[in-house]
């Protein structure tokens, strides 16, 4: 099975955890409440799940798995056939939710196995190559579940929060085999400049060989990729091409 993770991360400076940024950081407007979902919720080994099918003829043996951020299940659609485990296990962060709090629930222990869980599934119904992305939250978790140590794995992480720099990047180095690809922010107070820079230091230059890339989007902050103001071309701008790049990284590592 080939694992394709796609995460656009954040990181913290050199020996820091990456800080929670809370609903008031996150740099996006509300969901429209006339959006229509084009997929269903579904439930997968006892895990509620997102399934958004793409339009036209696809490969049902590769698919997308999407860690969403505090805020839980969106409504997504893609052109490849998509999962999202509700990980988080029905309790996402509540508008104007405290993430501090919220946080204490939402460890290892209670995101991990649900996200397996869905894994395993899909290996059984004859997924070969999953390219897995996590936004936020989300990034994290993807980020310390168990990690693949096959080289026909790869990762891409989107935006997670309470990572440790250098130190889960060195170790990823030193246990992994898998490709990374990172869409930043400028005005993220999260994943800052600064801290991508930093982690280009580790990750870069050939030091990880199975492949690092990142791309930085100006004048958006943290939550860019999610939701955009449909009425800020700058936002909407980044956001697609967060999408686009994410994509051009899912389909470049598939197959090989």
């Amino acid at each position: 099975m080939k694992l394709l993770y796609l995460v656009s991360l954040l990181a913290a400076a050199r020996a820091t955890v990456v800080p929670a940024v809370g609903a008031e950081g996150h740099f996006h407007s509300a969901v429209p409440s006339d959006l229509e979902p084009q997929g269903k919720n579904v439930t997968i080994n006892g895990v509620l799940t997102y399934v958004s099918l793409p339009k036209g003829p696809f490969d049902p043996t590769t698919a997308v798995l999407m860690l969403t951020d505090v805020f839980g299940l969106p409504s997504i659609d893609n052109p490849l056939l998509t999962y999202a485990p509700d990980y988080l296990n029905g309790d996402a962060l509540p508008t104007g939710g405290n993430v501090t709090t919220w946080i204490v629930n939402h460890g290892e222990a209670q995101t991990t196995p649900p996200l397996l869980a869905v894994i395993k599934a899909l290996k059984d119904r004859g997924i070969k190559q999953i390219a897995a992305t996590g936004y936020c939250f989300g990034g994290a978790a993807l980020h310390h579940s168990p990690r693949p140590k096959q080289h026909h794995y790869s990762w891409n992480y989107g935006a997670p929060l309470f990572l440790t720099v250098p130190d889960d990047f060195d170790l990823m180095k030193a246990q992994s085999h898998v490709p990374i690809e990172i869409n930043n922010a400028e005005l993220d107070t999260g994943f800052t400049p600064a801290i991508a820079l930093e982690t280009d230091a580790i990750m870069d230059d050939g030091q990880y060989p199975p492949g690092y890339f990142r791309r930085q989007f100006d004048g958006v902050g943290h939550g860019f990729a999610v939701r955009a103001n449909a009425s800020d071309p700058v936002q909407v701008a980044a956001k697609q091409g967060a999408f686009d790049t994410s994509l051009a990284w899912i389909l470049s590592h598939l197959n090989k």
